[in-house]
């Protein structure tokens, strides 16, 4: 069975992401349900997933974000193909 959606990443996001994994290899499998999500409802039109639209982002620069625990991952959905642009993990004063 394939996927409604084809995910695909940046050069960007690549590097964010590396980087992120050498410092905590929890995101691994973070990645993994995100890649999940993605593939199947990336509009999050079931609302089951922790996905906001961002309000006042243009098109190309992640209009979408996920929350999964600190890791923050924003993409973009063109047609039927999704761009993770961005894996960041949130500071941890965040909300303090």
């Amino acid at each position: 069975m394939t996927s409604p959606f084809t995910v695909y990443t940046t050069a960007h996001f690549d590097r964010d992401f590396r980087k992120l994994t050498r410092q905590r290899g929890e995101l691994v499998g973070a990645f993994e349900r995100v890649l999940t999500m993605l593939q199947t409802d990336p509009f999050n039109r079931t609302r089951v997933h922790p996905v906001r639209k961002l309000e006042g982002v243009p098109s190309g620069e992640g209009q979408y974000r996920i929350r999964i625990g600190r890791f923050r991952f924003r993409y973009d959905v063109e047609g039927q193909i999704v761009y993770l642009k961005f894996c960041s993990l949130r500071r941890e004063d965040t909300y303090r």
